[in-house]
């Protein structure tokens, strides 16, 4: 047997000054509620936006119908666009275009005379557009016929088209004049737009 007397004795440690915990009531831990506040809280936003929404789409739309009588439904949000507020594409207007809106001058290419007996000549149309070029439909294609004299035997109708407001397309004429001091004269006789 040990004696108990004789042995040394260990040093104890002082227990720490920790309160003991408060007493709880029986049963069950409490859950926390803070994410079920969250949610609702959330929830309760959206539904006030929502019908903020609905109520300003209606207020919008006016509160009169094609009768002028005062609406009875309630106002429903809609993603379709409101057809009366949609503006239709203007279609640009292009002047009028007739045989006035031009001038037409010939210039000379080419010349070869034959003293008494006149000169072949080649002659190309030049034309200037009287108005102002923007309105002028850059789409369209203007046939313009010219009828130029001059030439010994008779005369000499072409035609010239006038595309992108600007560019002039022609096949060159070759008129013989009965004498060197004939000048070849033109003049427009037609003008059809397609």
């Amino acid at each position: 047997m040990v004696d108990v007397e004789s042995s040394p004795q260990l040093p104890v440690p002082p227990l720490p000054p920790v309160p003991p915990p408060p007493p709880g009531p029986p049963g069950p831990p409490k859950k926390r509620r803070t994410n079920a506040v969250i949610i609702g809280s959330a929830a309760a936003v959206i539904a006030a936006i929502v019908t903020t929404g609905i109520v300003v789409v209606g207020a919008t739309k006016g509160s009169t119908n094609d009768d002028d009588k005062p609406s009875t439904g309630a106002a429903v949000a809609s993603s379709v666009p409101d057809l009366d507020l949609v503006t239709p594409a203007t279609e640009p207007t292009y002047a009028q275009v007739d045989v006035d809106s031009f001038s037409i001058e010939l210039r000379t290419t080419e010349r070869q005379c034959f003293g008494s007996a006149g000169c072949n000549l080649t002659v190309e149309p030049e034309l200037t557009y009287l108005g102002s070029s923007g309105v002028l439909d850059p789409d369209a294609t203007y046939e313009i016929t010219y009828e130029i004299h001059g030439d010994e035997s008779g005369s000499v109708i072409q035609t010239a088209e006038l595309t992108d407001q600007t560019s002039l397309s022609y096949t060159p004429s070759l008129i013989s004049t009965a004498s060197a001091g004939t000048e070849p004269s033109v003049e427009i006789t037609d003008i059809r737009s397609r």
